[in-house]
């Protein structure tokens, strides 16, 4: 049966009103939390960017629920070393909570920030093929060295997970989904018209992924008024409504909110579902579970998380029980 988690926007909220917001969407009956890894938020308006390693070990101890978080391993803020140790010892602390990482080859938001420059998507590919090699024999206990794309020397981590968590791969595009096939745990996508998830789906699964579990995040807006989600979606999310090679490229908030100056609230229903009618939102969300999505995971775009959360325990999560026991 299908899992239906709730996703955390560290770039929308600060870490302390995000441990509510977890500890609220345990409580209203989501099944686990997708996590969001940022050093700048896309836009000033979303305005946060917590430390989502520092965050993971508050909120494992405030819940109960299995976590999933993107990173990226590539070398630029984080080393594929430190995010071995890191995943490992949360495993050590919380058996078992930590199931996957989705290890993804970065935007230059976040990763440009140390000054190394950003490189084309060739070497981010082959560094995040070689960051997932690198943190799998660490967790597997051996003394890894390597030269490039990713340098390592003599690193042994002592402190090995009693379960590793599964690597799950981001995709976006066909091409990218069967590429992950060969090496994944798993995949994970975003929503998108039926036709364009069958077709990632079908990728990955005819690429090597047959058998392993896929897994898809939800951008959606709730309101009181269809009119009142669409603003909320305009003012968090617009920042979003770009290509994805300026997603990958941009480096400041600024630059984001610049290349969306001309976005409108009436263009986000193309980029997020907008809906104020729960039962819309099931229809759309038993469409994804058609599509054969072992774990999906709601992220509300709006800061109005709480009466989200309210509102689709209410309402939302039962109608999906429903129609999965069916």
């Amino acid at each position: 049966m299908a899992l239906i988690g709730y996703h955390a926007s560290h770039e929308q909220f600060a870490p302390e009103a995000l441990l509510d917001h977890v500890r609220e969407a345990e409580a209203a009956g989501f099944q686990a939390v997708m996590s969001s890894d940022h050093f700048h938020p896309w836009s000033r308006a979303q305005g946060h960017s917590g430390f989502v390693w520092a965050w993971l070990g508050a909120a494992m101890q405030a819940t109960t629920l299995p976590f999933g978080t993107l990173c990226i391993p590539g070398g630029w803020r984080y080393h594929p070393a430190v995010v071995a140790q890191a995943a490992a010892t949360l495993d050590r602390l919380f058996p078992d909570r930590l199931q996957w990482l989705a290890p993804g080859s970065g935007e230059a938001l976040n990763e440009a920030v140390i000054g190394c420059g950003w490189p084309d998507k060739d070497l981010r590919r082959a560094r995040l093929g070689a960051a997932a090699d690198i943190m799998r024999r660490l967790w597997a206990g051996e003394t890894v060295n390597a030269d490039t794309p990713i340098p390592v020397r003599d690193a042994t981590l002592y402190s090995r997970p009693l379960k590793p968590p599964r690597l799950v791969a981001p995709a976006l595009t066909p091409e990218t989904a069967a590429w992950a096939g060969r090496w994944a745990d798993g995949l994970i996508t975003i929503s998108a018209p039926r036709k364009d998830l069958v077709a990632i789906v079908d990728a990955f699964r005819s690429g090597g992924g047959e058998g392993k579990p896929i897994a898809l995040q939800v951008h959606l807006s709730w309101g009181s008024s269809d009119a009142e989600a669409r603003e909320w979606a305009f003012d968090q999310w617009r920042s979003n409504a770009i290509t994805p090679v300026q997603s990958e490229t941009l480096r400041t908030p600024e630059a984001f909110e610049s290349a969306t100056a001309e976005v409108r609230a009436e263009d986000m229903d193309s980029h997020v579902r907008i809906s104020a009618d729960p039962e819309r939102h099931v229809a759309w969300l038993n469409e994804d579970l058609a599509c054969g999505f072992d774990e999906i995971y709601l992220h509300n775009v709006g800061r109005n998380q709480r009466d989200f959360i309210l509102a689709f325990g209410e309402r939302v999560l039962p109608s999906l029980s429903r129609s999965l026991a069916e």
